[in-house]
């Protein structure tokens, strides 16, 4: 059985380590994936380590995970990432799932580390939902189900 190389991007300015989050939860799900993990500085860098993980390393999928911080300039920051994370997978024609939480999100250390390993997690859930399991993906459109912070559930008419 030959296993999917999936690529886990990751930063040194992120103040949790999400990309061992996301790393413990598909080894603890699946062992039908290699995971090949890319640090990079910043979150600006992610798609570039995207890009190599999926050039260098065949990667199927990536996830990319980042923390912005709180203030406006990270926000930007988090904003230009994205795009390029958006360019990268239009240039690639593959996933890559995008993960940051913002240093904002919480008021405490404890409750930002909670939303990180919520987040981390549920995202490493979905790289192998898109992998094996596109029927759930379909069957859960529109139930409003959130990665990080409960799920808002689906508005009824």
């Amino acid at each position: 059985m030959s296993k999917y190389n999936v690529g886990v991007a990751d930063t040194t300015f992120a103040r949790v380590d999400m990309g061992a989050m996301a790393i413990n939860e598909i080894e603890n799900t699946t062992s039908k994936i290699n995971l090949i993990r890319y640090t990079v500085p910043g979150m600006k860098d992610l798609p570039v380590a995207c890009k190599i993980l999926f050039d260098k390393y065949d990667c199927e999928m990536c996830i990319a995970l980042g923390m912005p911080g709180p203030d406006e300039k990270d926000k930007v920051c988090a904003h230009e990432a994205s795009q390029g994370i958006i360019m990268c997978q239009l240039m690639s024609g593959k996933h890559i799932i995008e993960c940051f939480v913002h240093e904002d999100e919480a008021e405490t250390p404890e409750g930002l580390i909670k939303v990180c390993d919520n987040r981390a997690r549920e995202h490493a859930q979905n790289v192998i939902k898109l992998l094996f399991e596109k029927d759930w993906l379909q069957k859960n459109a529109g139930k409003g189900l959130r990665q990080g912070h409960p799920d808002a559930g689906p508005i009824k008419s």
